[in-house]
């Protein structure tokens, strides 16, 4: 099965090409035939080495021909010589290469017959060459005198051409050749003149036959030179020489064509050949050949002088070259000419051939036959291989013409037109079949087709007839003649659909008839749907390096699935299934993957789909994206003293513009090597007028940038030097820095290589005593720095600096203003004062030191204090200073951090930038009371169902005489709900527990306590519990807060004989497992004594050790633990939200739950007397000072810190610093 498509997107083509009817159609060998001659030899050689030879002769026709064969217009019997092989139904014949063969030679000639005709052959010439050799011979010697002309003669046998002429010595070197010595056309070697070098005895000629396999060489020669015989008399034998020379020297002679042949010749020549002539002359001196057309000019494409200008050659010979050609010959002593008179003919050619076909009964026949040559060639024709008789022949006969009319089956025959001139014979046959015959249908019937929708279906139909047959196609059941547009019948009988539709397919027939008869025959059509492509993504665009996936999505007929195939093509070429040999470019079926991209893989890729029916094409052009490759040909001019111009040739852009050109400068003098950036230039410019400094040896190189980088930097351009000039600026940044007292260091920035603009670079210092000095100092420097020694200390001073080289100075300088060497303050404060604002915070009062007294630049105020004594006990305290500094120039500042009810001592100090000054004498303040910490802890001793005695420690810091504790309780449950605060005032400050009665049973509460002074009460410390149910027995729980570096913790206010559970949590854990847990008694008062000895015995020991190790390390993975989770208090998770269930269980647990660090309860707005009682002071922040690590602003922003040490007994919080204070209901 096979359909013919064709669209604009089809890739394969079929092509149907229509025939002749009457010459073009091939008779079927089923049907009566002349013998037509399929397959002959030419002439061929008979090799000696060959083992046979081959003369072929094939024809075809019917009946099967027979063969004859005729060897030089004789009549060759196959089967004279037992070396000949024959073969059956064949005229080919094959002799073996056996004895003597050389009777085979001649001009063979096939004829093939049948009962209808004969089929002759061109003449087939069999050349059986001999070996070629040179004659035994003797050669006498050649005996010349010097200056003589000599021919040696090769004179080569004969043999197959080409034949290569070689003249070489005894060890097969060759003889040199030139203008005096050349070899002929022929092989002979002439000499125009003899010298007494050219005598040797050992001239060889060498005859080789490339064909043949042949080399044969001629008996060697000897040619002696002797010098002039006359020539004895002369004392000198150069000068003998140069006499005979003089007596020899003549005119030239041609040696070719011979003197014999007159001044001119004739030369024929064969069209499309090559003509050589050929001119040798001999004389003394050696003649000099040169050529010209006299009829026109050397064609100078095409002729060329060879052999040292004795040979024209004119390759490839037309008409044109006919006409007169000169040699001439010349020397000092004169010239001779030849004239070739060159004629230009050719063999036969055909200009219009007989043509031979299928013909009907009763038509007419033409046959013509012509034929151009020079000369021009005789026309010959023959009938069947014979020479044609005209008194016997019915039809019309003329050189060019044969015609008959009426042809009948009878006159079915092959006719011969030959054509021959001097240079050759051609022959042209034509095949006259008469024939009568039934149209012959040549497709197979039943014929299945198919195409795809759109494209169009050939059905054949090629058929044989004679006379000519009517072809028509019908569809299905239809008797009616295809004949709409779409249908096209060719005339071989093919049916082309054109666009085809699904409605197509069905069944068609074949219907061909003559007036002998009618034949037809069915075709089925199937019509698919057409194969659909696309190429994802089109036209990507790539960066170089990084990877692109292509994807070939297709649609196609599920019947041609078997058929389907993909394939992948780059600009046209096909890419291997299997990956490359670098795995880079992998095609899988529908997908190809390109990875680490390349510039050479940009370009059109293809996906080719094809079926058996249909093959369609989806392209995708891939874009390779790089950064711009170098700049090229780097070209300087407009040279100034500080320009030059710089051009360039941008680098291929890659697909993306450049956008810009940064050009890089290289100097030799001071930075060799180093590559600094100049300009940049915008967009895609390729030159730049660029500024640059004096006294500076520049090369240059480009970089382009596009949008994907920068490209590697070009070839530097060549140097280029600008001459020296005067420093065109000063040097910067002119300052006093930190010295000595009484000395003054001024410091500058120095110019940059490219600032100094020539050689000599110094720099001229001028300074002067601002207000004292009228005239000012300078020196000559080559550093950027000047030291003046014996200063005044702190005085200004009028400083400039400015460059000088050899060339000249740089601009006026301008004048910086520094002073002289700093020394510390001389002075204290005086008038030093303190307002006690509260019991923590003091406002400091002094009066400035004088501005002379400063010896420099005032940084600020330095306030010092320690405490002395504490007013509670009197206890004096080892002084620990703490400081605040105050910058600038101010006289108060305010001192927080104070410890209430305390003795201090405090000082004041100015300083500047060199260092501190005297202190002030220290002034003595006390603080007042303040209100005391919270108490160390809050403990739940017993429980009743409705009392409860709490326990509680003295406050931390007291801050004053203690004058009793508030105690407060009330109600809290699990929801946001408290009860109302009950308070109660414990006026003995000794007074640490407390019995509370009259709670309620099973009853949670909250109970508060805070110590009080007369300055007011601070912070309380709280505890929660819960009261036993009716008849249960107490159950309490107390909460103290460990230090993760405690190795033991005492656990105070226990009763006597009372079983307890002691339980180990980290604060921060959420789930509240324990640590360590275990159940001890109390020892009662009647036994106490039995225990006294256990803390001696050693099992105890190591018990308590192991104990106190386990313990460290739980400790040390607490704390671990602690600092990976961050602050999470997990009694502040519980109050925010509880969990009832927990909580129930806690509470049967321990009865109560205890933080040291106190939060205020859900919804807490107000404290026990209403509001949050202010901590912080009235004053502005600006009055604090500067710590060790800050400072307050004057526009009051704190960026200090309090600095000093803490008090030995102050104490670091473990929790929130928020107070947490009991709510009313």
């Amino acid at each position: 099965m096979e359909m013919l498509l064709h669209t604009k997107r089809i890739t394969i083509c079929l092509f149907f090409f229509v025939l002749s009817l009457a010459a073009a159609i091939e008779i079927p060998l089923s049907v009566a035939q002349l013998p037509t001659i399929t397959e002959q030899s030419h002439t061929q050689v008979a090799y000696p080495f060959d083992e046979d030879f081959t003369i072929k002769c094939e024809a075809r026709g019917n009946p099967q021909p027979t063969f004859n064969w005729t060897k030089d217009g004789k009549p060759f019997n196959l089967l004279s010589d037992p070396r000949i092989i024959t073969f059956n139904n064949s005229g080919t014949f094959v002799i073996q290469n056996h004895g003597i063969i050389s009777n085979f030679q001649g001009k063979y000639r096939c004829y093939a017959s049948n009962a209808l005709g004969t089929a002759m052959s061109e003449e087939i010439e069999l050349i059986v060459p001999s070996v070629p050799k040179f004659p035994k011979e003797k050669i006498e010697p050649l005996d010349v005198e010097h200056g003589d002309s000599v021919i040696l003669h090769c004179n080569p046998p004969k043999g197959i051409p080409p034949l290569h002429i070689y003249w070489m010595n005894i060890d097969l070197q060759h003889i040199p050749q030139d203008e005096r010595v050349s070899m002929s056309l022929k092989g002979d070697l002439y000499f125009a003149n003899v010298e007494e070098n050219d005598s040797r005895s050992d001239y060889c000629c060498f005859a080789a036959f490339p064909r043949l396999r042949t080399i044969v060489q001629k008996m060697p020669m000897t040619l002696k030179v002797s010098r002039f015989k006359h020539a004895n008399d002369s004392g000198s034998p150069n000068a003998a020489v140069t006499k005979a020379n003089f007596i020899k020297e003549r005119k030239p002679k041609l040696l070719i064509p011979p003197e014999s042949a007159g001044s001119s010749s004739s030369v024929t020549v064969i069209k499309g050949g090559v003509l050589l002539l050929e001119c040798i002359a001999e004389g003394l001196p050696t003649p000099h050949l040169s050529w010209v057309k006299v009829t026109g000019n050397l064609p100078k494409d095409k002729s060329v002088k060879e052999n040292f200008g004795k040979i024209l050659k004119i390759e490839q010979v037309s008409a044109a070259d006919e006409g007169t050609y000169q040699c001439t010959a010349s020397n000092p002593m004169g010239r001779t000419k030849h004239e070739f008179h060159v004629h230009v003919e050719e063999p036969p050619r055909w200009i219009k051939e007989p043509e031979g076909g299928v013909y009907s009964v009763g038509t007419n026949l033409v046959l013509l036959c012509e034929a151009i040559g020079n000369p021009e060639p005789t026309i010959q024709w023959k009938l069947n291989g014979m020479p044609i008789d005209s008194r016997t022949f019915r039809g019309r006969i003329s050189a060019r013409e044969i015609s008959l009319t009426n042809l009948q089956l009878q006159d079915s025959a092959v006719y011969q037109c030959e054509a021959s001139n001097k240079h050759g014979t051609i022959l042209a046959s034509a095949n006259v079949n008469v024939l009568n015959i039934a149209p012959l249908i040549l497709t197979s019937d039943g014929e299945n087709y198919a195409t795809v929708v759109g494209y169009s279906a050939f059905l054949h139909c090629e058929f044989f007839a004679s006379p000519a047959a009517d072809i028509r196609w019908t569809k299905d059941d239809s008797v009616e003649t295809l004949s709409a547009l779409r249908y096209e019948l060719n005339k071989n009988g093919t049916l082309e659909i054109k666009e085809t539709k699904k409605d197509d397919s069905g069944s068609y027939a074949c219907w061909a008839s003559n007036s002998v008869g009618k034949r037809a025959i069915t075709a089925n059509l199937d019509i698919r749907d057409a194969t659909k492509i696309v190429i994802t993504p089109k036209n990507p665009r790539v960066l170089k390096s990084h990877s692109i996936l292509l994807k070939c999505q297709s649609e196609y007929d599920s019947h041609l699935k078997n058929s389907f195939k993909l394939s992948w093509r780059k600009d046209g070429d096909q890419l291997p299934v299997n990956s490359t040999q670098d795995s880079r470019i992998i095609v899988d079926m529908d997908t190809l993957f390109i990875s680490s991209v390349t510039l050479e893989d940009q370009g059109v890729y293809m996906c080719v789909a094809s079926t058996s029916l249909d093959s369609v094409v989806a392209e995708s052009r891939l874009i390779v994206l790089d950064v711009p490759d170098p700049p090229e040909d780097l070209q300087l001019s407009e040279h100034q003293n500080r320009s030059v111009r710089l051009s360039w040739k941008a680098g291929a852009s890659h697909n993306s513009p450049v956008n810009e050109s940064i050009i890089e400068y290289e100097e030799s003098q001071w930075e060799p090597g180093r590559w600094q950036e100049l300009t940049q230039v915008p967009g895609n410019d390729t030159t730049a007028l660029l500024t640059l400094a004096p006294y500076m040896n520049y090369q240059f190189r480009v970089v382009s940038v596009n949008a994907v980088g920068r490209s590697q930097p070009s070839k530097p351009s060549l140097r280029y030097a600008t001459p020296p000039a005067a420093p065109d600026k000063n040097p910067e940044n002119i300052r006093v820095e930190a010295s000595e007292p009484n000395e003054m260091v001024m410091k500058w920035e120095p110019l940059k290589p490219t600032e100094r603009n020539g050689p000599g670079l110094e720099y001229k210092v001028s300074w002067r005593q601002r207000g004292v000095e009228t005239d000012w100092n300078e020196e000559l420097v080559k550093k950027h720095s000047l030291t003046l020694r014996n200063t005044p200390t702190f005085v200004p001073y009028e400083i400039k600096v400015q460059a000088v080289n050899n060339l000249g100075t740089g601009p006026e300088p301008n004048v910086t203003t520094g002073y002289s060497g700093e020394d510390t303050p001389d002075a204290a404060p005086s008038g030093v004062s303190v307002d006690i604002v509260n019991s923590t915070l003091v406002k400091v009062f002094w009066f400035g030191i004088p501005r002379d007294r400063v010896r420099g630049h005032l940084k600020g105020y330095k306030v010092s204090w320690w405490k002395t004594k504490s007013m509670l006990d009197g206890k004096r305290h080892h002084p620990e200073k703490h400081h605040l500094t105050f910058v600038g120039d101010r006289n108060y500042g305010m001192i927080p951090g104070l410890e209430p009810f305390s003795e201090f001592r405090l000082t004041v100090l100015a300083y500047n930038s060199k260092g501190d000054g005297p202190e002030s004498s220290p002034v003595v303040f006390e603080t007042p009371e303040g209100v005391p910490e919270q108490p160390r802890f809050l403990k739940i001793l017993n429980f009743d169902k409705d009392s409860v005695t709490l326990s509680w420690g003295l406050p931390k810091k007291a801050n004053g005489h203690l004058t009793g504790y508030i105690l407060q309780y009330q109600i809290i449950n699990e929801t946001h709900e408290i009860g109302p605060l009950s308070d109660i005032s414990v006026a003995n400050r000794s007074t640490l527990s407390w019995r509370l009665s009259g709670l309620s049973a099973s009853t949670k509460y909250k109970f508060y306590v805070k110590a009080c002074t007369a300055k007011g009460c601070g912070n309380p410390v709280t505890e929660e519990g819960l009261t036993m149910a009716q008849g249960s027995k107490g159950i309490g729980k107390i909460s103290e807060a460990v230090n993760p570096t405690q190795k033991f913790h005492p656990i105070e206010a226990l009763e006597p004989g009372t079983e307890y559970t002691v339980r180990l949590v980290t604060k921060n854990w959420v789930d509240n497992n324990s640590i360590f847990e275990d159940v001890i008694e109390t020892r009662g008062r009647a036994y106490a004594g039995i225990y006294d000895g256990i803390s001696t015995q050693g099992w105890f020991i190591g018990l308590m050790c192991a104990v106190a190790l386990l313990t460290l390390l739980l400790l040390t993975i607490c704390f671990v633990r602690r600092n990976k989770g961050g602050k999470y208090s997990v009694k502040e998770k519980e109050d925010l939200h509880p969990d009832p269930e927990a909580q129930s269980i806690k509470d049967e647990i321990f009865g109560e739950y205890s933080d040291s660090d106190e939060k205020p309860l859900k919804g807490s707005l107000r404290s026990i007397n209403g509001d949050i009682k202010a901590t912080e002071s009235a004053d502005s922040l600006v009055d604090y000072g500067e710590g060790e690590h800050g400072m307050f602003n004057e526009d009051g922003s704190f960026i200090g810190a309090y600095s000093g040490s803490k008090e030995k007994g102050s104490v670091e919080s473990t929790g929130s610093s928020t107070a947490t204070f009991p709510l009313h209901a």
